[in-house]
């Protein structure tokens, strides 16, 4: 907790001095009234620097429930979404599992997301996460291209992928230490991507905003059918939906995503049906639908609702080389 939380604050930190004015907003969340844990979160957007922005800090613990196999479970998850759309978005999430019977485990991400590709920002990020884990940037590299890959669209989510699932070595210092250093370097980097870029494009076409808005629906399709940690989070309780949903950006084009949904493999167009249900119509006739709140409420229930009435469909989400017990821990 002391690790995540200080990445936590240095990230947010960090953002504000570039967005200046902006700040961002404290919420919290219990887990069964506090007695499993919960979390806060620092969030921002729609605003002139942030279409959304979510630092979220959680930590699910079972001391009283000996029948639970899971001790604890700590992460820092994080999406940032910049308003500018020449500013690439940036997801990172660190975790520590660890289980009663012995024995923990970390998960490491990072990934760059842009709607539009700098191809120098692309390089320096992929640099930053060489000098940081230069053992493990192969593998990592590997599985986070995996990971992040959507076969119905045929691309990856993003430009620079990182993944390390259900890394351990023998010297628990030398893995706690990489976690660190890794959020650190990640916070560092991305703040200058994201700073160069706001000063850059100052002037932003019509074209680009339709990139953008492209590229948002896309991530809002990745994370909603794909993407096994969101999944899992929504399977174990229902008591952070609001905060789970804080990676969807704040609009996405309703036509676009249903253009996608013969493509996908069944049962998942039935998934997509109710994503699709969740939306409100275009704003002003077109076909650009806002995620608010009560939205990002709908959607979690449906994505809850889809898995529990076809848990087959888990075995089509994402995953790198070994597929994360999550909900089974929780049991």
């Amino acid at each position: 907790m002391e690790l995540v939380s200080g990445l936590q604050a240095l990230l947010v930190a960090g953002l504000e001095d570039v967005a200046a004015g902006v700040r961002f907003e404290k919420a919290s969340w219990l887990r069964d009234e506090g007695r499993h844990g919960g979390g806060k979160r620092f969030s921002s957007g729609d605003n002139e620097a942030f279409d959304r922005a979510s630092v979220n800090v959680s930590q699910i613990h079972y001391d009283d429930l000996p029948e639970k196999k899971l001790g604890s479970a700590t992460a820092l998850s994080t999406i940032i979404h910049p308003r500018n759309p020449h500013a690439p978005s940036m997801h990172m999430h660190i975790s520590w599992t660890e289980m009663k019977g012995g024995g923990g485990y970390w998960r490491m991400m990072a990934d760059l997301n842009p709607s539009i590709e700098n191809e120098a920002d692309t390089a320096e990020f992929r640099q930053c996460l060489q000098r940081v884990a230069p053992a493990q940037y192969k593998e990592a590299a590997a599985q986070g291209e995996r990971y992040f890959y959507i076969p119905a669209l045929a691309r990856h989510r993003g430009v620079a992928h990182f993944y390390l699932e259900g890394y351990k070595t023998d010297d628990a210092q030398a893995d706690r230490d990489l976690a660190d250093a890794l959020g650190r370097a990640v916070t560092d980097t991305y703040l200058s991507i994201l700073r160069h870029e706001i000063v850059t494009h100052s002037e932003i076409s019509a074209s680009a905003r339709a990139a953008q808005l492209a590229y948002h629906t896309l991530y809002f399709f990745q994370v909603l059918t794909l993407d096994r940690g969101t999944t899992s989070g929504l399977l174990v309780h229902d008591q952070n939906d609001v905060g789970i949903m804080g990676s969807l950006p704040s609009h996405v084009d309703k036509a676009l995503l249903a253009s996608w949904r013969d493509r996908l493999p069944a049962p998942q167009e039935k998934l997509l049906d109710r994503l699709l249900d969740a939306l409100p119509d275009g704003e002003a006739g077109g076909a650009r639908s806002q995620v608010d709140v009560d939205v990002k409420r709908v959607v979690a229930r449906a994505v809850r609702e889809h898995y529990r009435e076809y848990p087959e469909a888990l075995e089509l989400q994402a995953s790198g080389n070994t597929t994360p017990p999550t909900v089974e821990n929780h049991r």
